[in-house]
């Protein structure tokens, strides 16, 4: 079985589990392309130690860049750019590696700890 991603103007409409044959007998009719996606595709490795697929796994949402061929996620922040090699979004600044979680402050442009006592 594979994944396949229906693609609309550069955006993920749906994402099925099919068997490549399946397209070979399907008939949309609806605008839009079937692209396939690779579930343990991660920044362009597959966590598995396959071959990876179009850089990351689609998600509804997603944009397709076919100059790139690459699926990656929108823009979480304004400040936050998109890698090329990898099409995930950088962090102007690093995650802190002390073992706290954190929340970015696009305002402040720094990471906050999030309290986990309440």
């Amino acid at each position: 079985m594979a994944h396949y991603a229906k693609v609309k103007n550069g955006i993920v409409q749906k994402v099925i589990v099919a068997e490549s044959d399946f397209f070979d007998s399907f008939v949309d009719d609806s605008a839009g392309e079937w692209v396939q996606t690779s579930y343990n595709t991660n920044g362009g490795q597959h966590l598995n130690g396959g071959t990876p697929l179009r850089k990351n796994y689609a998600g509804i949402g997603d944009t397709y860049d076919p100059e790139k061929d690459a699926f990656y996620a929108p823009q979480p922040y304004a400040s936050w750019t998109l890698d090329e090699d990898t099409c995930l979004w950088e962090c102007p600044v690093a995650y802190p590696d002390d073992g706290n979680m954190y929340q970015w402050n696009e305002d402040s442009q720094e990471w906050e700890l999030i309290d986990n006592s309440v």
